[in-house]
């Protein structure tokens, strides 16, 4: 495990900061190092849905409920970090959630901040690439953008969470989302049944 390479995760600023607060700690808590970059409009997006304060200048992950010695954060300004270049390789890389906006820069080769310069070297690298939109409904832009994006090599999977596994909470109804964003990324993990496998009594 020690061996294995680094995931990327970058946060932006669509709604859904659960699914990535959640995809960190399973993350984590598979052995993994995870290199973080969070947008600005990020930081407003946690204050609103889960009343947590993040400096980008001081980031302390105290709203992690895993042991974070494997976690490494970088400014979404650090053209410098690791990820920024294709000569650092990763095991892929996770945008989540992924605003309207990002997504467009993703689909159009545009880098203004480090979350789509690393966006943008997955695709060139050919590493895997998943991007976690919640918009909804959805423009004919924001389909197109998805469909370049998909074309580019990357995976758009929608926050769109399936019922058939008997959710009770929504904690369940996030970890379906986010076991599946560890199946494209080949993370083991234990968060969901999968279809065809018997239900525990």
């Amino acid at each position: 495990m020690a061996t294995e390479k680094p995931i990327v995760v970058g946060v932006t600023g669509g709604s859904g900061a659960l699914y990535a607060v959640r995809l960190l700690e399973v993350l984590l808590g598979s052995g993994r190092h995870v290199h973080l970059t969070l947008s600005e409009a990020a930081v407003q997006v946690f204050k609103q849905e889960l009343d947590v304060e993040i400096d980008l200048n001081a980031f302390r992950p105290s709203f992690l409920n895993a042991e974070t010695a494997r976690l490494h954060y970088f400014h979404f300004q650090d053209w410098f970090a690791p990820m920024a270049s294709g000569s650092y390789l990763t095991g892929g890389m996770v945008v989540v959630p992924c605003s309207g906006g990002t997504l467009a820069a993703i689909a159009h080769g545009l880098s203004s901040n480090l979350v789509q310069r690393a966006a943008e070297v997955h695709l060139k690298e050919r590493r895997p690439l998943v991007v976690v939109p919640r918009e909804a409904p959805l423009s004919l832009i924001a389909i197109e953008n998805m469909a370049a994006t998909t074309r580019a090599g990357a995976t758009v999977l929608p926050a769109s969470p399936g019922f058939y596994h008997g959710p009770k909470t929504i904690d369940d109804l996030v970890d379906f989302v986010v076991a599946r964003i560890c199946d494209q990324l080949g993370v083991a993990h234990s968060l969901t049944e999968r279809w065809g496998e018997e239900r525990s009594p």
